[in-house]
This record gives structure tokens, C-alpha cells and sequence, in this order.
């Protein structure tokens, strides 16, 4: 087990992190986070991450450190790391206390980061493209936990997985409960039709992933008209290239969905584009953002 950990502030090596077992993430999921990876060293639009995970502990009424001392753990964090690159989890949970479902006995929030070495996804399935199940579980609905919030309860996503893995798959693509497209296991989804790009809108019930917003405002630079639309699985199915977007995957390409084969089987050119423009814009970005963020207050 290898990386940092800063619980409160305080760095510890991971293997010697501990969390009480009454913290009501543990026993819950009661808490919300966050993963950042770093280009050149810089946590990749930090600001964003941060403005969602606030968003997200406004939706559980639940206190989130000041954003200043986030960060502040953050650089210290990754000064002693001292990785090429790093992946970043920032967890807060509403803290220890009774076993109660009441989050007022909470005694208080309590912030754990994870620091470790980026390990890329591996190069084939961006060469290859990847394989992707449509499972029988559903998304949850937003009236029930909003997809919109990154919480730690992310148990149908957990399940959604494992059966398109067990079933030989990559990963998997969830439906809401009226049937339409929602999102990947830990990812967005997007599809090309000719020059149009489309995805779903956040109304369906999804994370507003950061990665998403940043690949519909590159769109046009790649030639691409973006759209949100509502998608069913005969859209992605008779699509020309459908994609994946996340964090850690940048963008990702499908080239089968369920039993059907997704442009021709190979990733298409306007995956190649895209991925090209976003890997260049991500560099050139943090060669701007390294010295303001690496400023001291």
C-alpha cells in the first residue's frame, strides 16, 4: 500500500492511516469526495473539484472544511509525495459519533486525502477501445440519492460494474429507471453521429462531471457540433464513435456495447482528435495554473 494519507491535516504513509470505525462514512457512506490527477504536477482544475464537492455537501447538510485549509493539506500533501504525477481522493464524511442514522449526533466533519503515484489506464484500450455491458441495475433515481451528488453510498454503481465484469466486459453503461442513458459506471458517456457529439443532459440524472464540461467546450476546436440530448441505447448502438470521459480516463473510446459493434470496432477520428485536444489543452493549462497555485498566500 503505498502513498500518503492526510487525515485532518496530518500525514501519515497509507499504510499506517486509520480511521475510527463509529465515522459515520464508514458506516453509512455518509460523506462526499472528490479525485483530482495532477498534470505537471498541478491538481487538473482543483476549483471545479472543489466548487462540486461543496455542491455536494450542501445536498447532504453536511460541513465541509474551509476551502483554503483544503487546499493548503493539498499542497503539503503533495510536497512530500513528491510524485512525477498524482492521483488525488478527497474524502470528507460527516465524522464519528453513536450508531445512529441521525446526522446530528455527528461530532464533526473529518477530511482524509489520498495521495498516491498516477497509474494510467493501460494504453491498449485506447488503442483497441473498450467492451461495455449494460447491466439490469439501474441508476438511481433523483428523488432517492441525486446522481449529481458524489457521496460515498455508491453501492449500485459498485454492482453495475461487477456484473458487466463478470460477464467478460470493461466496464459498464447505466440506464435511469424510465430506460434512458445516464452514465458509465464512473464516467460520462458521449456519442458521435457525423459532425454531431451528444450526451446526456444533467436532467436525466447524472454527475455534472468536470471532464464532460471541459470535452463540450473543446467540441467545436475538434470540428464537433456538442449536444445535449436524452439518449436511449439504440442512439449509442447506431452511433459512429461512442466515448467514455472521467478524471483518470480523460476520454475513452467504446467499440462494443452489449452485442453491438461500435464503428466498425475501432476507435474513430474524432476520438483521435479529441483525445489529442484535450491531452494538449490539459498540458498547456497547468504550465499557466503551476505558479499560482504553487504560490504561497
Amino acid at each position: 500500500m503505498t502513498g500518503l494519507v492526510s487525515i485532518d491535516g496530518e500525514l501519515t504513509p497509507a499504510a499506517e492511516a486509520r480511521v475510527p470505525v463509529f465515522d459515520r462514512g464508514f458506516l453509512y457512506g455518509d460523506s462526499v469526495y472528490e479525485v483530482v490527477r495532477t498534470y505537471l504536477g498541478v491538481p487538473f482544475h482543483l476549483e471545479r473539484h472543489l466548487d462540486r464537492l461543496e455542491r455536494s455537501g450542501a445536498a447532504l447538510e453536511l460541513r465541509l472544511p474551509p476551502r483554503a485549509t483544503l487546499v493548503a493539506w493539498i499542497k503539503a500533501a503533495l510536497r512530500q509525495a513528491a510524485n512525477p504525477e498524482s492521483y488525488l481522493r478527497l474524502v470528507v464524511t460527516r465524522g464519528s459519533g453513536p450508531i445512529s442514522l441521525d446526522p446530528t449526533t455527528a461530532e464533526g466533519p473529518r477530511t482524509v486525502l489520498l495521495v498516491r503515484p498516477l497509474a494510467p489506464y493501460p494504453a491498449w484500450m485506447y488503442a483497441r477501445g473498450i467492451a461495455v455491458a449494460i447491466p439490469a441495475i439501474r441508476r438511481n433515481a433523483r428523488a432517492a440519492l441525486d446522481p449529481a451528488v458524489k457521496s460515498g453510498n455508491y453501492l449500485n454503481n459498485v454492482l453495475a460494474l461487477g456484473q458487466a465484469r463478470r460477464a467478460g466486459f470493461d466496464d459498464a453503461l447505466l440506464l435511469d429507471v424510465h430506460g434512458r442513458v445516464a452514465e458509465g459506471s464512473s464516467s460520462n458517456v458521449f456519442c458521435v453521429r457525423g459532425r454531431e457529439l451528444s450526451t446526456p443532459p444533467l436532467e436525466t440524472g447524472l454527475l455534472q462531471g468536470v471532464t464532460r464540461a471541459l470535452v463540450l467546450a473543446l467540441a467545436p476546436e475538434a470540428g464537433l457540433e456538442p449536444r445535449e440530448r436524452e439518449l436511449r441505447v439504440e442512439d449509442l448502438a447506431a452511433a459512429d464513435e461512442v466515448w467514455l470521459t472521467s478524471t483518470l480516463r480523460e476520454v475513452l473510446p467504446v467499440v462494443r456495447l452489449d452485442e453491438a459493434t461500435i464503428g466498425g470496432g475501432q476507435p474513430g477520428p474524432c476520438f483521435q482528435a479529441m483525445a489529442a485536444l484535450f491531452g494538449e489543452r490539459a498540458l498547456a493549462w497547468a504550465r499557466a495554473a503551476g505558479p499560482d497555485f504553487w504560490r504561497e498566500p
